[in-house]
Protein backbone atom coordinates (compact mmCIF):
# COMPACT_ATOMS: atom_id res chain seq x y z
CA UNK A 1 0.00 0.00 0.00
CA UNK A 2 2.80 2.44 0.89
CA UNK A 3 4.54 1.69 -2.39
CA UNK A 4 1.34 2.43 -4.33
CA UNK A 5 0.84 5.69 -2.42
CA UNK A 6 4.45 6.69 -3.07
CA UNK A 7 4.02 5.90 -6.78
CA UNK A 8 0.85 8.00 -6.98
CA UNK A 9 2.57 10.84 -5.16
CA UNK A 10 5.50 10.67 -7.56
CA UNK A 11 3.17 10.71 -10.57
CA UNK A 12 1.35 13.77 -9.19
CA UNK A 13 4.64 15.61 -8.68
CA UNK A 14 5.77 14.72 -12.21
CA UNK A 15 2.44 15.88 -13.64
CA UNK A 16 2.62 19.15 -11.68
CA UNK A 17 6.18 19.76 -12.88
CA UNK A 18 5.14 19.18 -16.49
CA UNK A 19 2.21 21.61 -16.19
CA UNK A 20 4.34 24.24 -14.47
CA UNK A 21 7.02 23.87 -17.13
CA UNK A 22 4.44 24.28 -19.87
CA UNK A 23 3.10 27.52 -18.37
CA UNK A 24 6.58 28.90 -17.61
CA UNK A 25 7.67 28.27 -21.20
CA UNK A 26 4.64 29.89 -22.79
CA UNK A 27 4.60 32.87 -20.43
CA UNK A 28 8.27 33.70 -19.95
CA UNK A 29 9.85 32.96 -23.33
CA UNK A 30 8.75 36.26 -24.90
CA UNK A 31 9.99 39.56 -23.45
CA UNK A 32 6.82 41.59 -24.01
CA UNK A 33 4.94 41.72 -20.66
CA UNK A 34 1.53 41.10 -22.24
CA UNK A 35 2.25 38.38 -24.82
CA UNK A 36 2.99 34.65 -24.58
CA UNK A 37 4.15 31.93 -26.96
CA UNK A 38 1.46 30.62 -29.28
CA UNK A 39 -0.91 33.53 -28.81
CA UNK A 40 -1.03 36.50 -31.15
CA UNK A 41 -3.33 38.70 -29.05
CA UNK A 42 -1.78 40.38 -25.99
CA UNK A 43 -3.41 39.90 -22.62
CA UNK A 44 -5.22 42.64 -20.79
CA UNK A 45 -4.73 43.01 -17.04
CA UNK A 46 -7.90 43.36 -14.95
CA UNK A 47 -7.36 44.81 -11.47
CA UNK A 48 -9.96 44.87 -8.72
CA UNK A 49 -8.93 47.95 -6.74
CA UNK A 50 -10.70 48.04 -3.42
CA UNK A 51 -10.37 47.77 0.36
CA UNK A 52 -10.72 44.89 2.80
CA UNK A 53 -14.25 43.56 3.48
CA UNK A 54 -15.72 45.37 0.47
CA UNK A 55 -17.27 42.35 -1.22
CA UNK A 56 -14.25 41.99 -3.49
CA UNK A 57 -14.24 38.19 -3.23
CA UNK A 58 -17.78 38.06 -4.57
CA UNK A 59 -16.81 40.49 -7.33
CA UNK A 60 -13.82 38.30 -8.21
CA UNK A 61 -15.99 35.23 -8.64
CA UNK A 62 -18.66 37.07 -10.62
CA UNK A 63 -16.03 38.41 -13.01
CA UNK A 64 -14.64 34.89 -13.24
CA UNK A 65 -18.05 33.62 -14.33
CA UNK A 66 -17.14 35.02 -17.75
CA UNK A 67 -14.83 32.59 -19.63
CA UNK A 68 -12.87 35.52 -21.07
CA UNK A 69 -11.50 36.30 -17.57
CA UNK A 70 -9.24 34.20 -15.35
CA UNK A 71 -8.17 34.91 -11.76
CA UNK A 72 -8.71 33.72 -8.22
CA UNK A 73 -8.21 36.60 -5.78
CA UNK A 74 -5.27 38.34 -4.13
CA UNK A 75 -1.94 37.18 -5.53
CA UNK A 76 0.05 39.54 -3.26
CA UNK A 77 2.47 40.34 -6.08
CA UNK A 78 4.38 43.59 -5.65
CA UNK A 79 4.48 45.27 -9.04
CA UNK A 80 7.77 47.05 -9.71
CA UNK A 81 7.33 47.13 -13.50
CA UNK A 82 5.11 45.81 -16.28
CA UNK A 83 7.34 42.73 -16.43
CA UNK A 84 5.81 41.62 -13.14
CA UNK A 85 2.58 40.92 -15.01
CA UNK A 86 4.37 37.76 -16.14
CA UNK A 87 4.42 36.70 -12.46
CA UNK A 88 0.68 37.32 -12.39
CA UNK A 89 0.12 35.07 -15.41
CA UNK A 90 2.12 32.24 -13.84
CA UNK A 91 0.41 32.50 -10.45
CA UNK A 92 -3.06 32.68 -11.90
CA UNK A 93 -2.71 29.80 -14.33
CA UNK A 94 -1.04 27.53 -11.78
CA UNK A 95 -3.37 28.32 -8.86
CA UNK A 96 -6.80 28.97 -10.34
CA UNK A 97 -7.28 25.62 -12.04
CA UNK A 98 -7.01 21.98 -10.99
CA UNK A 99 -5.61 19.28 -13.27
CA UNK A 100 -6.86 15.96 -11.96
CA UNK A 101 -8.60 14.38 -14.96
CA UNK A 102 -7.89 13.98 -18.67
CA UNK A 103 -10.58 16.51 -19.61
CA UNK A 104 -8.77 19.11 -17.49
CA UNK A 105 -6.11 19.32 -20.20
CA UNK A 106 -8.35 21.76 -22.08
CA UNK A 107 -7.49 24.26 -19.33
CA UNK A 108 -3.99 24.47 -20.79
CA UNK A 109 -5.27 26.44 -23.78
CA UNK A 110 -4.86 29.93 -22.21
CA UNK A 111 -7.59 31.51 -24.32
CA UNK A 112 -8.80 34.16 -21.84
CA UNK A 113 -8.50 37.85 -22.70
CA UNK A 114 -8.08 39.15 -19.13
CA UNK A 115 -5.88 37.98 -16.25
CA UNK A 116 -7.22 39.25 -12.93
CA UNK A 117 -5.62 40.35 -9.69
CA UNK A 118 -7.26 41.80 -6.61
CA UNK A 119 -5.35 44.58 -4.80
CA UNK A 120 -6.55 45.71 -1.37
CA UNK A 121 -3.39 47.20 0.16
CA UNK A 122 -1.15 50.17 -0.56
CA UNK A 123 2.21 48.38 -0.78
CA UNK A 124 1.50 46.40 -3.96
CA UNK A 125 2.34 49.00 -6.62
CA UNK A 126 6.01 49.80 -6.16
CA UNK A 127 5.70 51.68 -9.45
CA UNK A 128 2.23 53.16 -9.82
CA UNK A 129 3.00 54.25 -13.40
CA UNK A 130 2.09 50.75 -14.60
CA UNK A 131 -1.54 51.83 -14.20
CA UNK A 132 -1.02 54.10 -17.21
CA UNK A 133 -0.65 51.11 -19.53
CA UNK A 134 -3.39 50.80 -22.14
CA UNK A 135 -3.49 47.06 -21.35
CA UNK A 136 -4.50 47.67 -17.71
CA UNK A 137 -8.21 47.81 -16.83
CA UNK A 138 -9.67 48.37 -13.36
CA UNK A 139 -12.87 47.83 -11.42
CA UNK A 140 -13.03 50.08 -8.35
CA UNK A 141 -15.25 48.71 -5.58
CA UNK A 142 -16.33 50.60 -2.43
CA UNK A 143 -18.47 49.57 0.51
CA UNK A 144 -20.06 51.97 2.98
CA UNK A 145 -17.96 52.47 6.12
CA UNK A 146 -20.16 51.22 8.95
CA UNK A 147 -20.40 47.67 7.67
CA UNK A 148 -16.86 47.74 6.26
CA UNK A 149 -15.25 48.80 9.53
CA UNK A 150 -17.21 46.31 11.63
CA UNK A 151 -16.26 43.55 9.21
CA UNK A 152 -12.58 44.57 9.20
CA UNK A 153 -12.51 44.36 12.99
CA UNK A 154 -14.21 40.97 12.82
CA UNK A 155 -11.50 39.80 10.42
CA UNK A 156 -8.69 41.35 12.45
CA UNK A 157 -9.64 41.14 16.13
CA UNK A 158 -6.22 42.52 17.15
CA UNK A 159 -7.09 45.84 15.48
CA UNK A 160 -8.88 48.58 17.38
CA UNK A 161 -11.46 50.81 15.70
CA UNK A 162 -8.96 53.64 15.18
CA UNK A 163 -6.61 51.38 13.23
CA UNK A 164 -9.47 49.99 11.14
CA UNK A 165 -10.69 53.52 10.36
CA UNK A 166 -7.16 54.68 9.54
CA UNK A 167 -6.75 51.83 7.05
CA UNK A 168 -10.14 52.51 5.44
CA UNK A 169 -9.61 56.27 5.04
CA UNK A 170 -6.05 55.90 3.71
CA UNK A 171 -7.05 53.15 1.33
CA UNK A 172 -9.87 55.22 -0.18
CA UNK A 173 -7.40 58.06 -0.67
CA UNK A 174 -5.11 55.67 -2.57
CA UNK A 175 -7.99 54.50 -4.77
CA UNK A 176 -8.60 58.09 -5.86
CA UNK A 177 -4.93 58.41 -6.79
CA UNK A 178 -5.07 55.19 -8.81
CA UNK A 179 -8.14 56.41 -10.71
CA UNK A 180 -6.36 59.68 -11.50
CA UNK A 181 -3.38 57.74 -12.86
CA UNK A 182 -5.56 55.52 -15.06
CA UNK A 183 -7.61 58.56 -16.10
CA UNK A 184 -9.76 56.65 -18.56
CA UNK A 185 -13.46 55.87 -18.42
CA UNK A 186 -12.83 53.34 -21.20
CA UNK A 187 -10.54 51.32 -18.93
CA UNK A 188 -12.10 51.76 -15.48
CA UNK A 189 -15.42 51.19 -13.76
CA UNK A 190 -16.58 52.33 -10.33
CA UNK A 191 -19.32 50.56 -8.39
CA UNK A 192 -20.40 49.94 -4.81
CA UNK A 193 -21.06 46.68 -3.06
CA UNK A 194 -24.72 47.61 -2.68
CA UNK A 195 -25.01 48.12 -6.42
CA UNK A 196 -23.45 44.71 -6.95
CA UNK A 197 -26.17 43.15 -4.79
CA UNK A 198 -29.22 45.25 -5.69
CA UNK A 199 -28.61 46.07 -9.36
CA UNK A 200 -26.66 43.05 -10.53
CA UNK A 201 -27.97 43.08 -14.10
CA UNK A 202 -26.96 46.72 -14.56
CA UNK A 203 -23.53 45.94 -13.15
CA UNK A 204 -23.14 43.03 -15.59
CA UNK A 205 -24.10 45.34 -18.45
CA UNK A 206 -21.44 47.80 -17.31
CA UNK A 207 -18.86 44.97 -17.20
CA UNK A 208 -19.61 44.12 -20.81
CA UNK A 209 -19.47 47.75 -21.90
CA UNK A 210 -16.13 48.57 -20.25
CA UNK A 211 -14.38 45.22 -20.76
CA UNK A 212 -15.86 44.68 -24.23
CA UNK A 213 -16.58 41.03 -23.52
CA UNK A 214 -18.59 38.82 -25.86
CA UNK A 215 -19.57 36.28 -23.21
CA UNK A 216 -22.11 36.92 -20.46
CA UNK A 217 -21.63 37.25 -16.71
CA UNK A 218 -23.65 35.15 -14.28
CA UNK A 219 -24.78 35.18 -10.65
CA UNK A 220 -23.73 31.52 -10.58
CA UNK A 221 -19.98 31.02 -10.38
CA UNK A 222 -17.43 28.25 -10.08
CA UNK A 223 -16.11 27.48 -6.59
CA UNK A 224 -12.34 27.16 -6.98
CA UNK A 225 -9.91 25.31 -4.74
CA UNK A 226 -8.72 28.74 -3.58
CA UNK A 227 -12.25 29.96 -2.76
CA UNK A 228 -12.51 30.91 0.91
CA UNK A 229 -8.78 30.59 1.59
CA UNK A 230 -7.49 33.19 4.09
CA UNK A 231 -5.26 35.87 2.52
CA UNK A 232 -6.71 35.09 -0.93
CA UNK A 233 -10.33 36.00 -0.39
CA UNK A 234 -13.31 35.95 1.96
CA UNK A 235 -12.98 33.16 4.52
CA UNK A 236 -15.92 34.28 6.66
CA UNK A 237 -18.88 34.83 4.32
CA UNK A 238 -21.01 32.77 1.96
CA UNK A 239 -18.50 32.77 -0.87
CA UNK A 240 -18.54 28.97 -1.21
CA UNK A 241 -22.25 29.00 -2.08
CA UNK A 242 -21.41 29.40 -5.77
CA UNK A 243 -23.97 32.18 -6.17
CA UNK A 244 -24.85 35.59 -4.75
CA UNK A 245 -26.15 35.39 -1.17
CA UNK A 246 -27.82 38.70 -0.38
CA UNK A 247 -28.52 38.10 3.34
CA UNK A 248 -25.66 39.56 5.37
CA UNK A 249 -24.30 37.83 8.45
CA UNK A 250 -24.57 39.48 11.85
CA UNK A 251 -21.59 41.49 13.09
CA UNK A 252 -21.16 42.35 16.77
CA UNK A 253 -18.65 45.20 16.47
CA UNK A 254 -19.85 48.78 16.90
CA UNK A 255 -17.87 51.80 15.77
CA UNK A 256 -17.89 55.18 17.54
CA UNK A 257 -20.00 57.84 15.78
CA UNK A 258 -17.05 60.24 15.35
CA UNK A 259 -15.05 57.65 13.42
CA UNK A 260 -18.06 56.69 11.33
CA UNK A 261 -18.55 60.36 10.41
CA UNK A 262 -14.91 60.67 9.32
CA UNK A 263 -15.13 57.51 7.28
CA UNK A 264 -18.44 58.57 5.69
CA UNK A 265 -16.92 61.85 4.59
CA UNK A 266 -14.01 60.02 2.97
CA UNK A 267 -16.44 57.55 1.34
CA UNK A 268 -18.48 60.40 -0.16
CA UNK A 269 -15.39 62.26 -1.40
CA UNK A 270 -13.90 59.09 -2.85
CA UNK A 271 -17.19 58.18 -4.57
CA UNK A 272 -17.40 61.62 -6.14
CA UNK A 273 -13.81 61.50 -7.38
CA UNK A 274 -14.11 57.96 -8.77
CA UNK A 275 -17.29 59.00 -10.58
CA UNK A 276 -15.31 61.76 -12.30
CA UNK A 277 -12.54 59.47 -13.52
CA UNK A 278 -14.34 56.14 -14.10
CA UNK A 279 -17.38 54.79 -15.84
CA UNK A 280 -20.25 54.30 -13.39
CA UNK A 281 -23.64 52.69 -12.99
CA UNK A 282 -24.99 56.08 -13.98
CA UNK A 283 -28.59 56.02 -12.82
CA UNK A 284 -27.94 54.47 -9.38
CA UNK A 285 -27.12 55.89 -5.95
CA UNK A 286 -23.74 55.37 -4.25
CA UNK A 287 -25.23 54.05 -1.04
Amino acid sequence: MKQIQALRHGIRLYKNDLIAGYFYFRINTLADPYTIVGRGQPYRILLILSHMRSGSSLLTHLLNSNPEIIGYGETHIQYASEQDFKKLFVKVYLNSREFTQIEDLKKLQMTQNYVLDKVLHDNKFLTEDILNSQQVYAVFLLREPQRSLASIMDLKPHWDEEKACHYYINRLSSLVRYAQLINSKQRSLFLTYQQLLDHTDSVFTAFKDVLETREKFSEQYEVLRTTGMPSIGDSKGNIKAGRIIRNQRKLNHTISPDLIDKAKLQFEQCSEALSDYCSTIYHLDYS
